[in-house]
């Protein structure tokens, strides 16, 4: 039986770091700490965290941080990274759809697609959302502490439905977009992996997640500058950023 593309494709990607959508990771993290009002009590749960760019950074800032991600493979380079520069970051091999944290976290983050809408069928990103729903704490009325806080950026519908080519690879009735993407082995061979990539819009989103257990939805711009918390989600922006609150 063939591996999904997505476990295909992170076997062995050792240049993942020099990618150009990772160049943005320090404005990224100094959006989630300003978004954390700088509280370095707040743990943190990094779901599909790849190498671990985010949860690194913000452990060297001293927050205390766990990443989880099914690649083996990449998750070795973060853990050689947390080692080299010693960094206190606890990574864990794990599959977001499994996850079976209970009330454990301050915040969650699922950033550049790290898990959600990379899924074979929505139930499974439904899955995703539930999982990490679970995993953060609730709202407590008697000390007036609130509930966990999710940061989450995904591919944006309506970029696709503005820009899509005519080449047909994008569904609008599915919001899906299928492609094909060349990965080079370990051992050097060329492989040519069918992926397969879930869209979404705000309303869909926001209502999802209120079935997910979260009270609070709202959205950023996630721009060519950067994550930008007074913008809001435009079709000129592949993707949408999203802060759902329990």
């Amino acid at each position: 039986m063939s591996k999904p593309w997505y476990i295909e494709l992170y076997e062995h990607f050792p240049d993942y770091d020099a990618e150009p959508y990772t160049r943005g990771t320090k404005g990224e993290v100094d959006f989630i700490a300003q978004e954390l009002a700088h509280d370095r009590s707040k743990m943190i749960l990094d779901v599909g965290c790849g190498t671990g760019r985010h949860a690194l950074e913000l452990g060297r800032r001293g927050y205390t941080v766990v990443g989880v991600d099914s690649s083996a493979a990449l998750l070795a380079q973060g853990r050689a990274t947390a080692q080299a520069e010693n960094i206190p970051v606890t990574f864990i091999t794990a599959d977001a759809r499994t996850l079976n944290f209970d009330s454990h976290f301050d915040v969650a983050l699922s950033i550049c697609e790290g898990a959600f809408s990379l899924m074979e069928t929505d139930e499974m990103d439904f899955l995703i959302l539930e999982n990490i729903a679970r995993a953060l704490r609730n709202p407590n009325p008697a000390t007036g502490l609130p509930g966990g806080k999710f940061i989450l950026t995904t591919p944006n519908a309506a970029f696709m439905l503005a820009n899509d080519s005519d080449e047909g690879t994008f569904d609008p009735v599915t919001c899906r977009e299928t492609f094909p993407l060349e990965a080079t082995g370990a051992d050097g061979s060329k492989k040519t992996l069918h992926c397969s990539q879930r869209y979404y819009t705000c309303p869909e989103l926001k209502c999802l997640l209120k079935q997910a257990g979260f009270r609070h939805v709202r959205f950023f711009g996630v721009t060519g500058n950067g994550f930008d918390p007074h913008a809001t989600p435009s079709k000129e922006d592949f993707e949408l950023g999203v802060i759902a609150e329990k």
